[in-house]
């Protein structure tokens, strides 16, 4: 079975960074989603796919694919670009665009 370890990225619901400290193990290549004819649900008969292993890094998630025989690929995370901003820009006189309530 070929495995993905990787950290995940927050959610747009999220301002803060809780919960994205770990790396998550999880099944690379699922199968196809099957249809059921009778009532139009999406099923599968792979159970792996559920299973989400979690670790505080990189490497613990590593050896736990190595010591498992899985064979595993790492996707690095992209470093987060973050700019600071002013509440007080929102009221300037220059600003692009018109402010209304």
């Amino acid at each position: 079975m070929i495995v993905r370890i990787y950290k995940p990225f927050k959610t747009a619901m999220q301002s803060g960074l809780g919960h994205s400290n770990q790396w998550l193990l999880e099944p690379a290549a699922p199968e196809p989603v099957a249809i059921d004819p009778l009532m139009g649900w999406s099923g599968s008969s792979n159970t792996a796919k559920q299973v989400t292993l979690s670790f505080a890094s990189k490497d613990e998630a590593i050896a736990y694919a190595e010591r498992e025989g899985l064979a595993y690929t790492v996707v690095e995370p992209e470093p987060v670009k973050r700019r600071r901003r002013s509440y007080a820009d929102n009221f300037k006189f220059g600003r692009v665009g018109s402010w209304t309530h």
